[in-house]
């Protein structure tokens, strides 16, 4: 429990500086959201500069952290609309945390203490989802955020991307912030939270979402009927009229004019007479904000060759850049202390600056934009009292492509509502809109172009990619327009050389480029009569193969949104003043250094990949048994039902029996390997390299060879040799086989009694062994929903059907394993059969494995499903991380890697 004796204790504790005596008294609101008695779904439309961020940190800290009421989610999801506030959001996270004594700063023990993490890309992304039953803040932008929570993480490698599903929709309170920069975005989150909803009797963890914007409207949230009875319960959180008194009510003042400006040389002359007005700084910095980067780069070159300007810094911020240079933003110019009174700088900005960024200027010019973006720039100004001039520079756009990326509706209604403001200060703004509720309409319109709909959340839960490596593209769920981008760093390649297969990119490397430009820049333009598949001859860039498990040559069709591109650093395209810069002549792009990625990050980018396998010498059983003890301890610490805890445990002392398959065995090659075949875990010096794995004794490969597959089998194995009607086999069909005329097996094929380890399958219930196959099947992300043959299988000179590198009729080898009663027991040997890959209804296994996997959808919903899916690899990642004695290998000494 909390040594805190109130909320407001808390909270001032929280904001307390270091040279103060006391905290900030929280606001009303502050405090009743602090005081709510449980966690909902909520609409917070608080002012800017009134302490949102603060006020929903507070919140969740102290119900979830300090008084550890586990009604709460135990991980907090930022989403913000753009990089730029990512950084700034997690060191104000960080700072909070801090001040209370609750960071988790990466080492020692974590009860007690709340992690935090960026989701932004990149392989530093951290172990975040290692450890659910702990408190975390993961922050992120809503690319990265709500990518992973429809199961297609961009910069995550495939196989993390169901891990990241199940635990992003459970047990999580998701804030959007600064929701009128989110677009589509913020539909998607709508229909996210109302299948969530719909789904709430078969979830093990609440989820929630509060919605936050200076100016969130209800019926942003109202765009289809899923979301009708979610709006109808959504708990509004707001400044009540009579409230608004005081301390950044009574003490601003922000004279606003609207100017019209004739082109960007007209523009850039105002800015500079805008700055010596205003005394060249003598209330803080002139912020200047576009509606373009484009824009923004030409106005801030012109402001610097302005012979007036000698001597005033000016700065560039846009939304192009790389995190290794915007971490330097908020040390130089993006802080309080840099905004402080005769601050001689002018910041040439785009929309980046409309949300979360904590600066405050003396003079602020904005091109026209719509309302809602106008109110937000206007908070970037005289934001902690005083006074601050702001004008409205209006280029009078003739259609919607010169008005772009906004509608000229938009502007037009923005243009009206100025007309009838002198004062843009938040007492003046909400007047006027309480004033004039018929503007509203104009002034916040949303018409999102796409809705994620039911079935097509259920269709991404299959993350099976085609026989090419495509995916569903769900970017038109994530951002409208051009302006979903591509990823890309630079890096030195030599002439005539690929990349080498472990590089992999920093966050601090990454620039976001929208994809459409990333194309023409790379393979040029196009036309109805002109193609331009492939690179340019000057351009060279590739992009991850996750079959092939390496860097290959890109092409057009392959820069598309969440891709992530590697660019050669002499084909130029970045500047560390202006950011990506695609035109004029190219030049060296000194790369951010990258990363060597963590094991599990190798094993999850390639369908051909051991690293989790490779630690200290360890058996299947002995692991087995680890790895179930692990996986039903979180999911009891979790509020997981004991039932399932225990086919969690099972599943865990069963999900790498397939490792006894001789493609598997013939992998591990040492001079001191231990006499046994039935090996977990090897070090890495004992493996073959990753393009000889998997021989088998007649010299052939099995590449592409997946041991869950074959450990999913042998749980069928068991039913085949003992009990063919099991209801989870051949028993509810008998009679419809045999109607078909249909060959069946007999009742029984062993002529040896099922031992305590085969009873253990045998007791389940249909549905409890569907859904111990499902997890033993996923437990690395790479065989889940549908069972297909990959180019491998396709490519092998064998008339047996293969599929993931099993073929029919593999003879699996006896192993031991652990029982339910921790004793050492011995799998007979398996034959296994490939029929469930077939579809429809088998007279050896009964219903197909997608029908099965299916049935599990439907019973336990995307969400619950993934979760589980999820616990199961967690507590196998924690497990193959330990030093772990292993008694059945006698004594082998620990290898340290």
């Amino acid at each position: 429990m909390s040594s805190f004796s109130s909320f407001v204790e808390f909270f001032q504790q929280a904001t307390r500086a270091e040279v103060a005596a006391a905290g900030l008294e929280p606001h009303d609101w502050q405090r009743d959201l602090g005081a709510a008695s449980s966690c909902s779904n909520r609409r917070i439309r608080i002012p800017t500069g009134f302490g949102k961020t603060l006020g929903v940190l507070a919140a969740w800290t102290w119900n979830r952290v300090a008084r550890a009421d586990t009604g709460w989610p135990n991980r907090l999801v930022w989403c913000l609309p753009m990089r730029v506030l990512v950084e700034q959001t997690e060191q104000e996270v960080r700072a909070f945390l801090g001040r209370l004594g609750l960071l988790w700063d990466g080492q020692g023990e974590r009860a007690g203490r709340v992690g935090v993490h960026l989701l932004m890309g990149g392989a530093d992304a951290g172990d975040w989802h290692l450890h659910p039953e702990h408190p975390a803040v993961l922050i992120g932008t809503q690319d990265m955020l709500l990518s992973r929570a429809l199961n297609r993480g961009y910069g995550s490698a495939r196989a993390r991307w169901p891990m990241e599903f199940g635990l992003l929709n459970q047990d999580c309170l998701w804030v959007l912030d600064e929701v009128q920069l989110m677009d589509v975005g913020l539909a998607t989150s709508a229909q996210l939270q109302a299948f969530r909803e719909d789904d709430a009797a078969r979830s093990f963890r609440p989820c929630r979402t509060w919605w936050m914007s200076a100016t969130l409207q209800e019926d942003w949230l109202q765009q289809s009927p899923d979301t009708q009875h979610l709006v109808e319960g959504l708990q509004p959180v707001e400044i009540a009229p009579a409230a608004r008194q005081g301390h950044l009510w009574d003490d601003v003042a922000k004279p606003c004019r609207l100017e019209p400006v004739k082109d960007a040389k007209a523009l850039t002359k105002l800015v500079a007479e805008q700055h010596a007005a205003g005394g060249a700084g003598a209330a803080g910095p002139t912020l200047v904000v576009v509606n373009t980067v484009e824009r923004a780069r030409e106005l801030a070159a012109g402001l610097q060759s302005t012979k007036s300007l000698t001597g005033v810094d000016i700065r560039l911020v846009h939304s192009r850049f790389r995190p290794a240079e915007r971490a330097r933003w908020a040390r130089d110019f993006l802080n309080r202390q840099a905004c402080a009174p005769g601050t001689n700088r002018i910041l040439v900005t785009t929309q980046v600056v409309e949300a979360g960024v904590d600066v405050s200027a003396g003079v602020l010019i904005t091109e026209l934009a719509p309302w809602a973006s106008l109110v937000q720039r206007f908070g970037r100004c005289a934001r902690w009292g005083g006074t601050a001039t702001v004008t409205v520079a209006d280029l009078a756009p003739k259609d919607d492509k010169a008005a772009a990326p906004y509608a000229k509706a938009e502007l037009d209604a923005a243009r009206e509502a100025l007309a009838g403001l002198a004062d843009v200060a938040p007492r003046a703004l909400e007047a006027f809109e309480e004033s004039h509720p018929e503007l509203l309409p104009a002034l916040y319109p949303y018409e999102p172009l796409h809705l994620l709909l039911r079935h097509e959340l259920d269709e991404l839960f299959d993350t099976s990619p085609d026989l090419s490596g495509a995916d569903i593209d769900v970017s038109r769920f994530i951002r409208s327009g051009d302006e979903r981008d591509v990823t890309v760093f630079w890096e030195d390649v030599p002439p005539h050389q690929d990349p080498p297969r472990e590089l992999r990119p920093s966050r601090a490397a990454l620039c976001p480029v929208p994809f459409l430009k990333a194309r023409d820049w790379l393979c040029g333009t196009e036309s109805g009569s002109s193609r331009a598949p492939r690179l340019k001859p000057d351009k060279r860039a590739w992009v991850w193969d996750w079959l092939d498990g390496r860097w290959r040559w890109a092409e057009r069709r392959d820069l598309y949104p969440g891709q992530t591109v590697l660019v050669e650093a002499s084909c130029g395209g970045y500047d560390p003043q202006r950011g990506w810069q695609p035109e004029g002549k190219s030049r060296h792009v000194e790369p951010a250094a990258p990363v060597t990625p963590t094991l599990a990050e190798q094993a999850d980018a390639a369908q051909d990949d051991e690293s989790l396998s490779a630690y200290r010498w360890q058996t299947i059983a002995v692991h087995g048994r680890e790895v179930g003890a692990e996986a039903s301890r979180l999911a009891t610490q979790l509020c997981v039902t004991s039932e399932l805890a225990a086919l969690l445990d099972l599943a865990g002392r069963w999900h790498d029996v397939g490792k006894a398959h001789l493609a598997f065995a013939g992998s591990i090659r040492s001079l001191d390997r231990p006499d046994r075949p039935d090996l977990a875990k090897a070090p890495a010096t004992a493996w073959l390299p990753r393009t000889k794995l998997y021989p088998m004794p007649d010299g052939r490969r099995r590449r592409g060879f997946r041991h869950e597959l074959a450990s999913t089998l042998a749980l069928f194995a068991v039913l085949q040799r003992h009990a063919p009607d099991h209801a989870a086999l051949l028993g509810p069909w008998r009679e419809l086989l045999a109607a078909a005329e249909l060959e069946q097996p007999p009742a029984s094929t062993s002529p040896l009694p099922a031992n305590e380890l085969e009873q253990e399958i045998l007791a389940l219930d249909a549905a409890s062994f569907d859904l111990l196959a499902y997890l033993v099947c996923a437990h690395h992300g790479k065989v889940r929903l549908t069972w297909h043959a990959c180019p491998a299988d396709q490519e092998a000179a064998d008339p047996r059907p293969r599929v993931k590198g099993v073929c029919e009729g593999d003879e699996l080898p006896s192993l031991a394993l652990v029982t339910a009663g921790r004793t050492f027991d011995t799998l007979p040997s398996s034959l296994l059969g490939l029929s469930l890959a077939r579809a429809g209804l088998s007279p050896h296994t009964g219903p197909s494995w997608t029908e099965r996997a299916l049935g599990l959808l439907s019973l336990h919903g995307p969400f619950g499903l993934a979760w589980l899916e999820a616990l199961l690899r967690v507590a196998d990642q924690r497990v193959s991380s330990r030093d772990i004695p292993d008694e059945l290998l006698g004594g082998v000494p620990e290898v340290r890697r």
